[in-house]
């Protein structure tokens, strides 16, 4: 199968570890616990898939949320990774002003079920294997 990489930015947590099902799903899976390291990475990296929670915290001064620096990152890059949020039910009206600016593949919100990131991985795969 041909090498695909995951980057899934884990930082608050709370829900199943999802790598192993990553990896069933043919993934190179890079786990990081902060934006910073994310961003870090992927100057070196073009991941197929980014899973990333969202969250929002008032102490943001110029944004919405910790994915904004991170959708933006990835577009300065060129990167063009099919992004899975996991969200808490309360912020999915905010998460819609985000995704106004950068795309977003799916949104699963908390809890996070297997199923459902399973669901997620497998319409990527059917998108992305096109061709």
């Amino acid at each position: 199968m041909e090498d695909r990489e995951l980057l899934a930015l884990v930082e608050l947590g709370g829900y199943p570890n999802f790598v192993p099902l990553y990896r069933q799903s043919g993934y190179r899976v890079e786990m990081v616990n902060s934006v910073r390291k994310a961003q870090a990475w992927l100057k070196r990296h073009r991941p197929r898939v980014l899973v990333a929670e969202y969250y929002a915290d008032p102490q943001f001064r110029d944004r919405i949320s910790n994915l904004e620096s991170l959708l933006a990152t990835l577009q300065r890059y060129g990167v063009e990774a099919k992004v899975i949020v996991l969200i808490d039910e309360k912020y999915v009206q905010n998460l819609e002003k985000v995704k106004q600016r950068y795309p977003v593949h799916a949104v699963l919100t908390f809890p996070i079920e297997t199923a459902a990131m399973q669901a997620a991985l497998e319409r990527i795969r059917g998108e992305t294997d096109v061709g």
